[in-house]
């Protein structure tokens, strides 16, 4: 399971793919299969079944999981950047390449 630079959280914009340009804050990360869920990014339609808590059923919309390669985190000004780490005071932070300051 490799290491991934995107963490929850994290405000990122979508690089690749049918959503591309569109951004948003990480809901959650399975680095397991490289996804994250991103807010408001991937939605699809889910059919839900009438039970206790929803009786009438229906249909929502929930995000999706999209690959992290896919995704790109966003500065404080609002550009995609790449990610490094460095030590600082001893500590191993993050920081972005464009920009050069610590997420």
């Amino acid at each position: 399971m490799a290491k991934l630079k995107i963490k929850k959280g994290d405000k990122v914009q979508v690089i690749a793919g049918a959503q591309k340009g569109t951004s948003g804050n990480v809901l959650k990360v399975n680095a397991a299969n490289n996804t994250a869920w991103v807010e408001g990014v991937n939605l699809v339609k889910k059919h839900n079944k009438p039970s206790a808590q929803n009786p009438q059923g229906g249909i929502t919309e929930k995000e999706a999981p999209i690959n992290i390669s896919n995704l790109s985190l966003v500065t404080a000004d609002g550009t995609p950047t790449r990610v490094g780490y460095r030590v600082e005071d001893g500590v191993k932070v993050r920081y972005a390449k464009k920009s050069n300051e610590v997420i």
